[in-house]
């Protein structure tokens, strides 16, 4: 199985999504696969993003699997510590987000 990901957005809080498929494509090809899913879902998409049309489009075209929250089974939260160790409820009405900053943590320490 490889994996794939699709960025919107250039502001502070962007979009991700990850797809899986069976095949492995060049990063030129997944482009290109892209580029004419965005072609066809652009202007009449109604999920809550952009990103999210073209993984769709690509899961119902390309045999891509779109790796949604609903499909996610188990969330841990790890730390150092146990208390800082333990599982994540998941929840229907909860949309991940994931966003990479450069601000340091409480800490002092730089994020990964």
């Amino acid at each position: 199985m490889y994996f794939y990901e699709i960025h919107e957005g250039e502001d502070e809080l962007g979009t991700a999504v990850l797809l899986s498929h069976e095949d492995r494509f060049t990063p030129e090809e997944f482009f290109r696969m892209v580029k004419k899913a965005k072609g066809l879902v652009k202007d009449s998409f109604e999920e809550p993003s952009l990103a999210e049309a073209i993984a769709n489009e690509l899961e119902r075209s390309s045999r891509f699997l779109h790796v949604t929250d609903e499909r996610l089974l188990a969330s841990v939260n790890v730390g150092e510590t146990d208390q800082d160790t333990y599982l994540v409820a998941t929840d229907e009405s909860v949309r991940t987000v994931y966003l990479e900053t450069d601000e340091p943590k409480p800490n002092g320490d730089r994020p990964n």
